[in-house]
């Protein structure tokens, strides 16, 4: 069985995590905590409906399947496919009310991404890909996903989600790339790698990322022909400090400067 086996359950996964999410976005939804006196780490009643329907629906049709979510832990991750869920990627966007939050719906095969889908229900946007392909779905119609060509660091465009998020010596690296950077933005979470894939922007760069944060958005990316390593430039999907490029000149001049740090 092949990965794109899967694109129409996925499909349907996204939907049926959208019809759990949608009730509560732009309401006045509880939020908990979750971070035990830590930096503020909310999650939701969407976050934990959203997974347990996509976990219900994994379980009745491919019960040999492994799962792993934000919400509700591990299983069978010895399985030859494992899902890899977040149910709302960006809760605190979501609770701001923004729409720049999305659900990531990953699968690896033998530990290996091979299928990831973004879907933002509240635009009606899906963003897939298998590793060799991506392509976006939305109000506006269907069409293949491709990075941009940028040849350097003084023409790109650079999102992270806020440098508040890493360590100070990790922000002191990033702000060596920040610098030479034509332009840089904060927000977007799991939909600026989308937009990367979309050929809009050129860099993203992030860490203490969790898998579930990025296994279903590696496929995407390098499918539409872009780069996405940790900041050593080793495998991506176990998390940590995450660089994604469109173009590789610019994947390799990022890595120059965040090892150089």
């Amino acid at each position: 069985m092949t990965a794109v086996d899967f694109e129409a359950f996925v499909d349907e996964l996204a939907t049926v995590s959208g019809t759990a999410i949608m009730p509560f976005f732009r309401t006045a939804l509880g939020v908990e905590d979750k971070s035990g006196g830590g930096a503020f780490d909310p999650v939701t009643e969407a976050d934990k409906a959203a997974e347990a329907a996509i976990r219900h629906r994994i379980r009745a049709t491919f019960p040999s399947h492994g799962v792993m979510g934000e919400e509700f832990g591990s299983e069978r991750l010895d399985a030859e496919f494992v899902w890899v869920l977040d149910p709302i990627d960006g809760t605190k966007t979501f609770i701001a009310g923004m729409p720049g939050w999305g659900t990531l719906i990953g699968l690896l095969r033998n530990g290996q991404p091979c299928y990831g889908m973004m879907h933002q229900p509240f635009t009606r946007e899906r963003f897939s890909g298998d590793g060799g392909s991506a392509k976006y779905r939305g109000p506006g119609g269907e069409r293949a996903l491709r990075t941009r060509s940028c040849a350097g660091l003084a023409d790109a465009v650079l999102y992270t989600t806020t440098p508040r998020l890493m360590q100070e010596p990790e922000r002191r690296i990033f702000s060596t790339v920040e610098e030479k950077v034509k332009l840089s933005r904060y927000g977007g979470d799991c939909y600026a790698y989308c937009m990367l894939a979309a050929g809009f922007i050129d860099l993203v760069i992030e860490s203490n990322l969790q898998p579930y944060d990025i296994v279903a958005l590696i496929p995407i990316v390098e499918g539409a022909g872009g780069t996405i390593t940790t900041w050593d430039g080793g495998p991506a999907q176990a998390g940590g400090r995450i660089v994604a490029a469109g173009d590789p000149r610019i994947h390799a001049a990022a890595l120059s400067l965040l090892q150089a740090g």
